[in-house]
């Protein structure tokens, strides 16, 4: 029975190459020609599924436990306070991805950083990274201040610079690290900007003065500074500076006479800032993580 039905298939195939098969028997060769590619097309999407499953599962491996296991582990945060100082960071900052485009650091983050690490008793101690020059003097008092009233021991430690606004956030640490050939300090305030008013009236621009009050555009670059409205500029950034002053002189237990003789708005390298007591000790994170050791009686395990 067997050779018979092959011998028909012989028999049908051949009737197909002289073009003498019925309808019947080309769509019984189409049906099997179709049945032939999806069973191959399952089997490599089968195959390729299982390679991307197997890949997911071996970074999931060299990936995810680890970072559970680090934070499983983790005793001590670590915050970036890089680039500019800023109160809040824009959205307009940020690319459609959501990544940041500008460097800077918000000091709403950092605070509300330090203050969830106060809630977290498997916290031990606080550590921020200064790599900036400064900005926004609100921003600096504001991390500086979470930092003096947090319960936990506070490291600041100064990488490339810690100036101006950023100077005055690292203050509020319990102890700060710097390189000897970091830039430290910078302890003042400016205003200064570019007045183009010369520039407009050689392109034939006028400036039209609509304010309703004699100090409301103050500091437009398109017009010149009268010397009332510089006064009253200098009114303010003169108390910004002093109440900078006042704050390293709490924070770093410093005479307010001696702080003040340093606040011409210069920097210093980290080994003149140790002298003058801008700074604790000359060093890095290894320094930081051997202090933090004494200081929290293990292993400090830093999270990012």
């Amino acid at each position: 029975m067997k050779e018979e039905q092959e011998q028909k298939v012989i028999t049908q195939w051949f009737k197909y190459k002289e073009g003498k098969y019925d309808g019947k028997f080309l769509v019984f060769w189409q049906f099997l020609a179709a049945t032939i590619i999806i069973l191959f097309a399952a089997f490599f999407i089968a195959d390729s599924f299982m390679s991307d499953l197997g890949a997911d599962e071996s970074s999931d491996t060299a990936g995810a436990p680890q970072e559970k296991q680090s934070d499983e582990n983790c005793n001590v945060i670590g915050l970036n306070l890089h680039g500019e100082v800023v109160d809040y960071i824009s959205p307009s900052d940020y690319d459609t991805e959501g990544n940041l485009t500008v460097d800077e650091s918000a000091s709403e983050n950092i605070v509300g950083s330090i203050q969830s690490a106060e809630n977290d008793d498997s916290i031990k101690a606080i550590v921020m990274e200064v790599d900036s020059y400064g900005g926004s003097p609100v921003a600096g008092e504001e991390i500086a201040i979470a930092l003096r009233n947090s319960k936990k021991p506070t490291v600041a430690f100064i990488r490339g610079a810690g100036d101006s606004a950023a100077y005055w956030a690292a203050t509020g640490a319990g102890r700060i690290y710097a390189s000897k050939n970091s830039d430290v300090g910078s302890i003042g305030v400016t205003m200064s900007y570019v007045d183009a008013s010369k520039q407009n009236k050689q392109q034939g621009l006028t400036y039209n003065q609509l304010s309703s009050g004699t100090f409301k555009d103050t500091g437009s670059s398109d017009k010149p500074l009268t010397a009332d409205e510089k006064n009253l500029l200098l009114r303010d950034i003169n108390i910004v500076g002093q109440n900078f002053i006042k704050a390293v002189s709490e924070n770093r237990k410093l005479g307010i006479d001696k702080v003040t003789s340093m606040a011409d708005g210069s920097t210093m390298l980290g080994e003149a800032a140790l002298k003058n007591g801008l700074i604790d000790q000359i060093g890095g994170i290894y320094e930081v993580k051997q202090y933090l050791k004494d200081k929290i009686g293990a292993e400090p395990q830093i999270c990012w």
